[in-house]
């Protein structure tokens, strides 16, 4: 009996074990996620939070950055630019609320002046805020860097002076209308903020219908499998796209993230440098750019010997001489020959001499006509009428005729100074 009775209280404990973990696989998911939304036992919910360190990944958003978010396939973040505007803001608060999802704002300054209340919701509902700038402005990738940092600090300041706790306002920045530049980034990133641009956007800010934001927002969702969309919280036409891409979300099993930034009590979730890509390679993916070489530190910095004159096969006795010469160029010097008194020489009433001026040129032409004058009349007579433009165009290129020169030696004979003649633009054909 007390045997049996032990086999049965064992077997009944065994059988409301087996109950329990079925019924918690049965009942407790479903209610996890209503205790996750409360009311809304449909709602999309917000599947997981991730910690950034903006440090580590100071520029993300593939539509301009190397890198993205971490993201899971199937994985989104919603930002929301420009606001808050009550009417509008609100009108998405409240969406997401019902659905419980959390998003990130970036929030503009002025707005937040104007609107702090509308602030101190999105901080209350658990959304991460950022910034935005002050004004707004489409000029940050050409203003002066100090007119950019002002437009920087007025939306930080205007955006924490909002929140009753300046704490939580999270280091993001998105440079209005992404109009990003080096100078710019350069700076948020020196003072730990993160910038922040889009994976893909939905072109709410342009005059189109919510139909084609809906269609644009999915669409290109669909095209990256993942990432960060860029919407807008201060239009209509957001405020009536996003139930329909809520819906779609649902239906075709994307899952919401929520960016937090790292702090001491929250460090960063843990992730590989391959995980910031949007689409890593894979091993059956061949890469087209081949990794840059690396700077090699070298453990031994001495300086080597310079070379001495037994390695430049050298004399000995020509040691003191600089610039140093080798033996062979020695030995080569040495059998050359000696160069000629002669071996420039030029005679006088030369034809290289007369050309060494302009005149003397002129006079060496026309010698040269001279000498081949005679050569020209033994040819045929024909030859000679064909050739009679030729040396006519000839004589005046060259600026004289032969009787012009004969001219000039008899006066140089007689000692006398030569006269200018005129030059000669024709040669008769002599009988």
């Amino acid at each position: 009996m007390i045997g049996s009775s032990v086999v049965f209280r064992t077997r009944s404990w065994i059988v409301l074990c087996l109950g329990g973990f079925l019924g918690f696989l049965t009942v407790g998911a479903p209610a996890a996620v209503a205790a996750e939304c409360p009311g809304h036992p449909d709602a999309l919910g917000t599947s997981r939070t991730l910690v950034v360190d903006p440090h580590e990944h100071p520029r993300i958003g593939t539509m301009q950055y190397r890198e993205t978010l971490p993201l899971k396939d199937h994985e989104v973040v919603l930002t929301f630019d420009d606001g808050p505007l009550p009417k509008y803001s609100n009108q998405i608060l409240k969406m997401l609320d019902d659905e419980c999802i959390k998003a990130t704002f970036f929030i503009i300054g002025e707005q937040a002046k104007a609107n702090p209340e509308g602030v101190r919701k999105l901080v209350a509902a658990g959304h991460t805020v950022g910034t935005h700038s002050m004004t707004h402005p489409l000029t940050m990738d050409r203003m002066p860097l100090d007119k950019a940092e002002a437009q920087i600090n007025g939306g930080i300041e205007w955006t924490s002076a909002a929140m009753t706790d300046p704490s939580k306002l999270a280091p993001f920045f998105r440079i209005p209308g992404l109009m990003r530049a080096d100078a710019v980034e350069n700076l948020l990133i020196s003072r730990g903020i993160q910038v922040w641009s889009a994976d893909f956007p939905a072109d709410d800010w342009r005059h189109v219908s919510s139909d084609r934001v809906y269609q644009l927002a999915m669409q290109r969702l669909e095209a990256k499998g993942k990432g960060i969309l860029l919407l807008h919280d201060i239009q209509p036409r957001t405020v009536a796209a996003l139930p329909k891409i809520i819906r779609d979300l649902k239906a075709r099993g994307y899952r919401i993230v929520h960016v937090v930034p790292a702090t001491a009590d929250l460090p960063a979730t843990p992730t590989t440098a391959v995980e910031w890509l949007l689409h890593p390679p894979t091993e059956t993916t061949p890469i087209a750019r081949w990794p840059s070489v690396p700077n090699f530190v070298f453990t031994q910095t001495r300086t080597l010997p310079a070379p001495s004159l037994a390695d430049l096969n050298a004399q000995t006795e020509h040691q003191p001489v600089l610039p140093r010469r080798t033996k062979g160029q020695l030995d080569v010097a040495a059998t050359l020959p000696v160069p000629g008194h002669d071996l420039f020489a030029i005679p006088e009433g030369s034809i290289e001499v007369l050309l060494s001026t302009t005149l003397s040129r002129r006079a060496a032409t026309r010698l040269a006509m001279a000498a081949e004058a005679p050569r020209a009349g033994k040819g045929k007579s024909g030859s000679i009428r064909a050739g009679k433009s030729r040396v006519g165009r000839t004589a005046h290129a060259a600026h004289g005729t032969p009787k012009h020169a004969a001219q000039a030696n008899g006066t140089a004979q007689k000692g006398t100074t030569p006269r200018p003649t005129r030059i000669a633009t024709s040669v008769k054909k002599r009988a």
